[in-house]
């Protein structure tokens, strides 16, 4: 499983492109689509190619493994480029499997590396050299009831992804609101949180395209996570943004997984319906039995999810958002238990 999602629903897959001999697919106006293989359920996360009078803007690089690497020299081989015709690095947002290659790819190619503000300050949290994040993650999950031996497991997990993400790049900030020249034509910034604070889409009018990162996926959908620190808002920013974004024209829309699809309206409107069984599910679960988000975890996605640790994190941190809101919008109630958090029906009073 990869930052991108752990659910699955039905979506529409576009108009095809040209496909060559190494996976990469070529898109209308030259798009070159270069999928970069994972270690995770996903199996790749999509990379493009925008080529302009100056060469390319590459988007998200991917994770930083061999395998990575190879796909990359061999697509790049294959349409007759060299690591220098690159002369940008944009990414949508901070995760590793979009990440994890810029600062190689900086190193090759001499580019800039352009991130929001937002976005550089989870990385600098996950992997600077005062990172933070596992420090905090740890004690969230601790309060709500994940069992010390599954916590012990938290941290050298989350280290295991520095060599995967290294070495760092020096980035520039851009910022949502503003343009970006990419392939020749202007890109409006879109603000896209939920999934990742910071991540943006990328819309061109001209074309009625949308490159929209992991905010919206065919046929999976993103996961939407409380991070350490966060109040009970992710879901929110998620549902609100995609509001948002079904405001747009779009006619073909280039995800981070999965392959570019036509119909962007209706695959926002099968995510919005499928958060909305998810909570009505989980409140059924509450009004019949007070849980902690662990036992609502294990309740939502077996018993199994224990057996791997990076998609037991994502599990847990989806179901404790999913919760967070509920409380919020006083569909449900929580109370401290022997100083674990424990989720019951509203009126009901825990000893």
């Amino acid at each position: 499983m990869s930052e991108a999602g752990m659910t699955g629903t039905a979506g529409t897959t576009g108009t095809a492109g040209t496909t060559g001999t190494t996976g990469t697919t070529v898109w209308p106006y030259g798009l070159i689509q270069v999928k970069i293989p994972l270690p995770f359920s996903l199996k790749w996360v999509n990379s493009y190619l925008l080529q302009d009078e100056k060469g390319y803007t590459l988007i998200d690089p991917g994770l930083h493994t061999p395998e990575a690497v190879e796909q990359w020299q061999a697509a790049l081989t294959e349409h007759q480029l060299n690591f220098r015709d690159i002369h940008t690095i944009v990414l949508t947002h901070q995760h590793p499997d979009h990440y994890g290659l810029a600062g190689w790819f900086q190193q090759q190619t001499g580019a800039p590396v352009l991130i929001s503000p937002e976005s550089y300050a989870y990385v600098v949290k996950m992997w600077g050299e005062d990172r933070s994040f596992a420090a905090e993650l740890v004690p969230l999950y601790r309060q709500h009831g994940m069992p010390e031996q599954l916590l012990e497991e938290m941290t050298p997990h989350l280290e295991s992804f520095i060599e995967r993400v290294s070495p760092q790049p020096k980035v520039d900030f851009i910022e949502a609101g503003g343009t970006l020249l990419m392939g020749g034509i202007e890109w409006q910034l879109l603000d896209a949180p939920g999934h990742a604070r910071g991540q943006l889409c990328f819309y061109a009018p001209q074309r009625k395209w949308m490159i929209c990162g992991d905010q919206v996926l065919p046929h999976i959908t993103p996961n939407v996570s409380v991070v350490p620190g966060d109040e009970g808002g992710e879901l929110d920013l998620f549902l609100n943004s995609l509001t948002e974004l079904s405001k747009y024209e779009v006619e073909l829309a280039f995800p981070g997984h999965r392959d570019p699809f036509t119909e962007f309206g209706g695959r926002i409107e099968e995510l919005k319906e499928h958060h909305k069984r998810r909570l009505e599910r989980m409140h059924e679960l509450v009004q019949e039995e007070a849980c902690t988000g662990y036992a609502m975890c294990e309740r939502l996605f077996g018993p199994r999810i224990t057996g791997n640790t990076h998609n037991l994190r994502f599990a847990m941190s989806e179901t404790l958002a999913h919760l967070f809101h509920l409380v919020k919008s006083n569909a449900i109630s929580s109370s401290r238990r022997d100083g674990v958090i424990v989720y019951h029906a509203r009126g009901l009073k825990l000893e």
